[in-house]
């Protein structure tokens, strides 16, 4: 899917290809027109350069896709300088003058560039040009549809070494706890052997690549793509003053120690009385997580496995920790394995 949320150039070098870029401009959401300034004219809603290079040097600088209404080899030795890795370089899609082909350039599966070029093509009644080999195939892209489902991927260069598997038609083993991919991939029947979370040690010691799709953590072995999930919530009670250094480290620890990925937090939680504390909101906001508490009533509604009676002294509520996690998680308790 092309995400809307990322900005959107069409860039054009003459007049046939601006007329092409003007239409395209017109039907793509968001997408903003660049043209040499002669061509810009006074059209408010074009943005006219005098030079080709520092347009391409910003839209990689902002991750800004572009759609380039020229020719394939002026775009390539215009990027080149600026390539820095499939998970952080813009889509690029080439058109050519005539509007017959778009031409899926770079970031084909994370930067969205092969759904952007089908959407050109679609616009142009053009013919779009895809040729990551997956697609070619008829292979599931494992890097799309993790961005798909909102899963970070951990170990990108194992993106291809799974890929490669796939390819060679040997089948991957899939170890997908929450389902988080596995609907994605009953269309390829073969290509995934399912394992069990609860015997993940044993699925690991198997030779060959695989898929794991969760938030335990382990030494994995070469070849598997590990991808995150954001299911986890820490619940989280302090001391008034506490520094943030100090429940980073805590929460670190306990992660290490109950085999858990950070990557997978998706939130800091606790009770209403403890919403202003520095150290929690400093925690959360460098985890990148998002901060959440309830009112002790709301607390005092959830059954815990260890309630406490210093915390129902201190704060009227029999838990902070267990309960803000367990109302976090929607009731949900998971004990790490």
């Amino acid at each position: 899917m092309i995400k809307p949320e990322r900005p959107l150039s069409v860039l054009a070098l003459t007049p046939q290809a601006a007329a092409l870029a003007r239409r395209l401009c017109r039907e793509l959401p968001g997408a903003r027109c660049s043209l040499p300034r002669v061509l810009a004219g006074d059209d408010p809603e074009v943005l006219a350069f005098d030079r080709l290079a520092p347009v391409f040097e910003k839209a990689f600088a902002q991750r800004e896709d572009l759609v380039c209404v020229m020719a394939a080899g002026i775009v390539v030795r215009s990027i080149a300088p600026y390539l820095r890795g499939k998970d952080r370089d813009p889509a690029v899609v080439v058109v050519d003058e005539a509007g017959q082909f778009a031409v899926s350039l770079l970031s084909g599966h994370l930067g969205g560039a092969n759904d952007l070029a089908c959407k050109v093509a679609q616009i142009l009644n053009a013919t779009p040009v895809i040729t990551t080999a997956t697609d070619v195939r008829g292979l599931p892209a494992l890097d799309s549809l993790a961005a798909a489902r909102g899963l970070a991927i951990e170990n990108l260069e194992a993106v291809r070494e799974v890929s490669m598997a796939l390819l060679s038609g040997k089948p991957v083993r899939l170890v997908d706890p929450d389902g988080c991919l596995s609907d994605l991939l009953e269309g390829y029947p073969g290509l995934f052997i399912a394992g069990a979370e609860n015997d993940l040690d044993a699925v690991l010691a198997e030779a060959g690549p695989g898929v794991y799709a969760g938030f335990r953590e382990r030494a994995w072995p070469p070849g598997w793509l590990i991808l995150r999930p954001k299911n986890l919530v820490a619940g989280m009670g302090c001391h008034r003053g506490t520094p943030a250094a100090e429940i980073l480290e805590f929460l670190r620890r306990i992660f290490r120690q109950e085999r858990l990925s950070l990557a997978s937090l998706k939130a800091l939680a606790t009770i209403e009385a403890k919403k202003e504390e520095p150290g929690l909101r400093q925690a959360a906001a460098s985890l990148g997580v998002e901060f959440i508490w309830f009112t002790k009533e709301e607390l005092q509604e959830i059954t815990v496995p260890h309630p406490s009676q210093q915390a129902a002294k201190h704060v009227g509520a029999p838990s902070v920790s267990e309960a803000a996690a367990l109302k976090a998680a929607g009731g949900s308790w998971c004990w790490p394995r």
